[in-house]
């Protein structure tokens, strides 16, 4: 059996009847339940009668029909409205709005609220984002007809909530953690701000993971998004960051906050971001993070691999390691990988790969890629004058410096399509 489905403005500013056919008013919207992942269940109606704005629950409606809706007694139980937490009216709260969409992680519009039937309850069960139901809107109500295509599943989008008086915490935390943070960051710059300030809102209670997204945003939304906060409260969050997006981002504060904000970072990560503000942000000394692991070339493989077993640097940070000549001068590198392919009593100094590619910390962007480039590297060591390492050039920061600011506005766009 073909379930029935009924637009949202087919039932809304329309006529409400009593159980004898005869009109008592007219239906202003449908309130739903928003649920954890399922259907949002219609919990009743508000309504205009006899000059009130009245609430009727969904147990006094006998039928939802296109272009009516008859209730079930004669007698009505007419309350004052007063929305309970969870609860959202579709014409007033969603409808027209925007709304994340989760499978393609994108945001989408609600042109259109689709309800069906499901055992005995109305629910929502998807909206239209096409451009065609916002044409059919304009049409008179009798040719109105289902959808003929496909609308999005209610399960696959959340709605934004903080415009809804009594929504509580807003978007639930635990749909966006299963989200990339480069994913949640996409999100933030292609909603408004007060659809990105719910998102953020949203991941704090996960500083890990909001240090994360701050790391993937571009600057002009690092700094939206931080203009309000106290200069302790953002120093707690850059303090998460990695040293060299801490950098970046202290660098494009305003004056009178860097030091304020550098100042209350943690002592290590203050030194950390001190040490790459001294360099120029379009070298290789700028584009480098701190995070690696340099060993003595007389380690054991074993031993280096219990150390890497040991550390609390990222699985990337971690990928190639690199030794030193026992006085702190690069002399090698290899990766993990065939790292594992060796004896635990082997050297390094017999494995690495000797005088690996190298960058001064003076040396300019277009010479990082072309290095890069030439040895087909995925991380290249920046030493000093005396070789010794100060950091790594990872190619991630480096295509991220590279990508011009056309392409990222053109990717926004794509999104927000």
């Amino acid at each position: 059996m073909t379930t029935r489905i009924l637009h949202l403005t087919q039932v809304t500013k329309v006529p409400l009847l009593d159980r004898a056919g005869e009109r008592l008013g007219r239906v202003a919207d449908l309130l739903v339940r928003i649920s954890d992942g399922g259907y949002a269940p219609v919990v009743g109606i508000t309504a205009h009668i006899s000059g009130r704005d009245v609430f009727l629950p969904a147990e006094q409606i006998a039928a939802l029909e296109a272009g009516r809706i008859r209730l079930a007694r004669e007698r009505l139980d007419m309350r004052r409205f007063e929305r309970r937490p969870g609860e959202v009216l579709l014409r007033r709260d969603v409808l027209g709005r925007r709304l994340i969409n989760l499978t393609g992680v994108r945001l989408v519009r609600a042109n259109e609220i689709e309800l069906a039937e499901i055992g005995d309850a109305w629910c929502v069960v998807g909206i239209d984002t096409s451009f065609s139901a916002l044409l059919r809107r304009a049409l008179p109500r009798s040719s109105r007809k289902p959808p003929s295509r496909p609308f999005l599943d209610w399960t696959s989008v959340r709605p934004f909530l903080s415009h809804v008086p009594g929504a509580g915490d807003g978007l639930p935390a635990t749909e966006l953690t299963r989200l990339h943070p480069a994913q949640i960051a996409d999100l933030v710059e292609s909603a408004s701000h007060e659809e990105g300030q719910e998102i953020i809102d949203a991941v704090r209670h996960n500083s890990e993971l909001e240090a994360d997204v701050f790391e993937e945003m571009d600057v002009e939304h690092q700094l939206e998004f931080l203009e309000k906060r106290s200069d302790e409260d953002t120093a707690n969050l850059i303090g998460r960051m990695a040293p060299d997006d801490a950098a970046d981002l202290i660098m494009e504060l305003d004056q009178d906050r860097r030091v304020p904000i550098l100042e209350r970072l943690p002592v290590t990560h203050q030194r950390k971001v001190r040490t790459l503000l001294g360099f120029h942000p379009s070298t290789a000394g700028g584009l480098m993070g701190l995070d690696f692991m340099c060993l003595d070339a007389r380690t054991a493989v074993g031993a280096a691999l219990a150390a890497i077993r040991d550390s609390e640097l990222s699985a990337e940070a971690l990928a190639t390691i690199f030794t030193h000549d026992g006085e702190g001068r690069l002399n090698g590198a290899i990766r993990v990988v065939p790292l594992l392919q060796h004896d635990d009593d082997v050297l390094l100094t017999d494995v690495i790969e000797q005088s690996p590619p190298h960058l001064h910390p003076d040396r300019e962007v277009a010479d990082v890629a072309i290095m890069m480039s030439d040895y087909n590297l995925t991380v290249a060591p920046v030493v000093d004058h005396e070789h010794r390492m100060l950091g790594v050039v990872t190619v991630d920061d480096l295509l991220e410096t590279l990508i011009p600011d056309e392409w990222k506005r053109r990717a926004e766009a794509t999104r927000e399509g």
